[in-house]
């Protein structure tokens, strides 16, 4: 008796986690391997997040909670949108998600059928196009071509090849750290609803912009769902956690979802959290050397021979175009990982088309290892 596999198992895989892995293999046999390869801060979880943590361990009930989740971690997260961007949210639109990764799951259930035609950019963060791509929604990706982010333009012209029933954007981007500028993402939104399109705006990187402050999509209508997450500003990657604002219509659908998909974020999570938007002065010192290692990344990858491909304007990415090495980024990351012992992700990753010819670097890393991994990439290239 045989063993079968349905077509939704048929994606491609995330070559960051790849490259990850062979780190680690690595690591594992002794050998020093410095990683740029994953968005993941070095930097632990704020010690009020890690205190309230172990103040509800030694409680010691840690249960289900709501599918929406903690209606005080909600009302945190509500407070957050009226202190930071002057946008009232009501807590009732907001919900709390097992990462980001659960939050993707749950709108594109909530949003699209099998079938439906959703506008993504090239290069774009891989788990859109493979969670959709699982689900049977046909995933349109529009190639960037050197513009710095999907724009209202970008949105018509999909729009009139086909239809489209809804469009994902993220800014800052991964793989590019690009940021939509405040007009833009205003002309972005207010086309796609003349169009009659579904906006989510993947906002994962808020917070870690280098420039222009943060602008929410929130901020030009209640018909758009926002993603965010603890992840990345707040260094909780491993405790998943994050959040949905959505417009109230699609509320009790993605709670009816997450109850059976999920039942609920983990409660520990959840009340550590709460903690996390009193911890910015902790958090800022490690934005800081975030900035410290842009500078260094700005100025050592085109001297290396990998200029970059997009401005670094927010998120912890340089993207590079690679071909002054070689043709074949995923084989070079090999070979980089193997010989100089310095891990990155190949463009694949981000860019099934035109990915051979770049790379991402992350610089969520400690100053030292950035130095480090420079020098390592100048020896090994030599």
């Amino acid at each position: 008796m045989g063993v079968s596999s349905s077509r939704r198992g048929d994606v491609e895989p995330f070559h960051a986690m790849d490259v990850l892995a062979g780190a680690n293999r690595l690591i594992a046999q002794g050998i020093d391997v410095i990683s740029m390869a994953v968005g993941q801060p070095s930097d632990p979880a704020p010690l009020t997040v890690r205190r309230a943590a172990s103040e509800a361990l030694e409680r010691g009930r840690i249960g289900y909670t709501d599918a929406l989740g903690l209606m005080s971690l909600r009302e945190a997260i509500a407070r957050h949108y009226a202190e930071n961007y002057k946008v009232e949210v009501s807590p009732d639109r907001i919900a709390v998600t097992t990462g980001s990764s659960a939050a993707f799951n749950l709108a594109f259930l909530a949003m699209f059928d099998a079938g439906d035609r959703v506008a993504i950019a090239a290069p774009g963060y891989p788990a859109y196009r493979n969670i959709m791509a699982a689900l049977g929604i046909e995933v349109v990706e529009i190639e960037l071509d050197g513009a710095p982010y999907l724009d209202a333009a970008h949105l018509r012209a999909a729009h009139a090849d086909k239809p489209l029933k809804g469009v994902l954007f993220a800014s800052p981007a991964n793989p590019t750290g690009s940021v939509i500028s405040e007009p833009d993402l205003a002309e972005l939104t207010a086309v796609a609803r003349e169009l009659g399109i579904t906006v989510i705006s993947d906002e994962i990187y808020h917070r870690l912009t280098y420039g222009a402050p943060d602008t929410t999509a929130l901020a030009y209508g209640d018909d758009v769902t926002v993603i965010n997450s603890f992840s990345k500003y707040y260094c909780m990657t491993g405790w998943r956690i994050g959040w949905m604002v959505l417009p109230q219509e699609l509320v009790r659908p993605v709670e009816r979802i997450a109850q059976s998909l999920y039942i609920s974020a983990p409660e520990l999570s959840q009340v550590a959290a709460i903690e996390a938007f009193s911890a910015t002065g902790e958090l800022e010192a490690v934005k800081a050397r975030y900035a410290q290692n842009r500078d260094l990344l700005m100025q050592r990858l085109p001297e290396l021979g990998f200029p970059l491909a997009a401005p670094m304007d927010g998120a912890f990415y340089a993207y590079c175009d690679v071909r002054r090495h070689t043709n074949d980024s995923m084989e070079f990351a090999r070979r980089m990982l193997a010989e100089a012992h310095v891990a990155a992700t190949p463009g694949r990753d981000f860019d099934t088309r035109q990915g051979h010819r770049y790379m991402r670097f992350s610089y969520a890393g400690s100053n030292r290892d950035m130095v480090e991994a420079l020098g390592r990439l100048e020896r090994w290239l030599k």
